[in-house]
Order: structure tokens, then sequence, then C-alpha cells
């Protein structure tokens, strides 16, 4: 007599649920990419025909396609630009200005941030609210007690008055960036430090600062970038005699077209805007990681 042995019935698999052997169509990311693809071509498209334009003579900008390519390419509006119309003698100009006010906004302000987001002490809380305060009032309500304050001291028509005044410009928004970034780093590290003997300075520039990489190059970026644009406060500061031989990037495009008249080279012009924007676009495309990286941080910790 043969036993026979029944295997249980294999367990049919079940189906996968539809959610997950199907995608969803989800229309809000249509409507997302329809609406950062305009976005890209509202951005770009100005900064292409500048581009164009840059390359054209007045004929082409104004009867031609404007958005057609140059006949010819050539650099020699570039050339005419960066000599005859002093270009880049504005462009080194702009270059030490910026690079020495930012460098001391970063330094006082970091500094400043520091303290007012470490330290508790009679005060903190109003000093920081006077920094804040100052992001409340437009660069033009203060160009007269700027000018005052500048000629009293003797500083008018000098890049040491113009690199004082950007430096105030730019506190209160770095001191406002910087004091809610500090207060996201853990502060074991930080009395770590001050258990093995390191002093204010030490625990600063040694400790803090590296830890807070990523915030400071956002606010560094965004220093440069305001600065380098600005335009107001040179035209207060850089007046008097012989004042256009310190005059800045933005001064000395807006000289081109205001005293050329009916008679302007336009595509001179857009050579002078097209070289002000290269800098800032290779320090976007050079740092954008850090940018997203220090404006996110703040949110994740």
């Amino acid at each position: 007599m043969t036993n026979l042995v029944t295997s249980p019935p294999a367990v049919a698999a079940k189906p996968a649920p539809a959610a997950a052997r199907e995608r969803k169509l989800n229309p809000l990311n249509g409507v997302a990419h329809i609406a950062l693809f305009i976005w890209a071509l509202a951005t770009a498209g100005p900064l292409i025909w500048v581009l164009l334009a840059s390359f054209k003579s007045n004929t082409e900008i104004f009867l031609g396609k404007p958005f057609s390519l140059p006949e010819h390419f050539s650099f020699k509006t570039y050339t005419d630009a960066w000599t005859e119309a002093h270009i880049g003698q504005y462009f080194i100009n702009s270059i030490v200005v910026v690079a020495i006010s930012t460098a001391g906004t970063m330094l006082l302000g970091s500094m400043a941030a520091y303290v007012l987001a470490r330290y508790r002490f009679p005060g903190n809380r109003a000093i920081y609210y006077l920094f804040v305060s100052g992001l409340a009032f437009p660069t033009f309500m203060a160009l007269a007690p700027i000018f005052g304050i500048v000629k009293s001291l003797g500083l008018l028509n000098t890049f040491t008055g113009l690199i004082l005044v950007y430096i105030a410009y730019s506190l209160s928004f770095t001191v406002f960036f910087l004091t809610a970034f500090f207060r996201t780093l853990p502060a074991e590290i930080d009395e770590a430090a001050l258990m093995d003997g390191a002093g204010h300075l030490r625990r600063f520039f040694q400790v803090m600062m590296p830890m807070a990489k990523s915030g400071l190059i956002s606010i560094t970026i965004f220093n440069i970038v305001g600065q380098w644009n600005q335009y107001l406060l040179p035209v207060v500061i850089m007046q008097g005699a012989g004042s256009d031989s310190n005059w800045v990037l933005t001064q000395g495009i807006a000289n081109i077209s205001v005293q050329a008249g009916y008679h302007a080279e336009w595509s001179t012009l857009f050579a002078a805007l097209t070289l002000s924007i290269i800098p800032m676009i290779i320090v976007y495309a050079i740092f954008q990681r850090q940018i997203q990286a220090g404006l996110t941080a703040g949110a994740v910790k």
C-alpha cells in the first residue's frame, strides 16, 4: 500500500496593488514644470538678448530681427567698452571696493552674530533688534544722512568712504541671517572647546566658523551680488572734482547711456552690461551647492 503524501497547495502570490503597479500622474507636477519653464525663459531671455545685442550694430538692434544672430561676431564692442568707455577701470574699482567691503562685512557681521546667538547678557535682544531694524529702511531714505556723515568725515569721493558705507549697508541682513544660523549649531562642541581651554577668539575662528561654512558662503555671495549691483550709494559718495576716475561699474555703465543721448552706441552699452553680468553668473555657478546648503541648513537642523 503506497502512502501518498500530499504537499500543501502553493499560496498564490497576492497581486500588487494598483497604486504600486501604476505610477500615478500628479497634474500639479505638470503645472509646476510649466511654471518653472516660463520663469526660466523670462529670466534667461533678457540675458540672451543682451548677449546677442552686444555683437550687433545699432541698425541690427533696432531695425533687424531682435533675437536673430548677429551678421558678424566681433569683439570690437567689448574692446571699445573696456578702453574707450573706461569700463576696465571701473571694473577694477568695483572688484577692489566689493572685495574689501565684503571681507569687512563678513568679519564684523559674523562676530556680532556669534555673540548675539551664543551669549546671554543684558541688552542682547535690544542690540539684535537694532541690527534687524536696518532692514526696514529703504536705501534711498538714508541717502541724505549718509552723505552728511561721509562729508563730515572728509571721505567723499574716496574708496574708504564707499567701503565703510557698503559695510554698514550690508551688516543688518548679515547679522540677521547668521544669528539664526549660529543658533542651529550644536552647543556641545562649543562647550567641549571651552573645557579644553579654548578662548573666545579661538572657539570662534577654529570651531564655530568651520561649522558655519555653508551659511557663511551663502551670505557672502548675497553680499557680493548686492554690493556689485549697488548704484545709489556710489552716486552719493563718488562725486566732486575728478570723481569719474573713482567710479564703480554701475556708474560707468549708466554714464554710457546718459552722456551719449540719442547717439549712444547701444552695442557698447550691452557689451558693458555683459561684462558686469558674467562675474555674478560665474560666482553662482561655482557656489550654487553651498548657497543651497546654507539656505536650507537652518530649516533641516
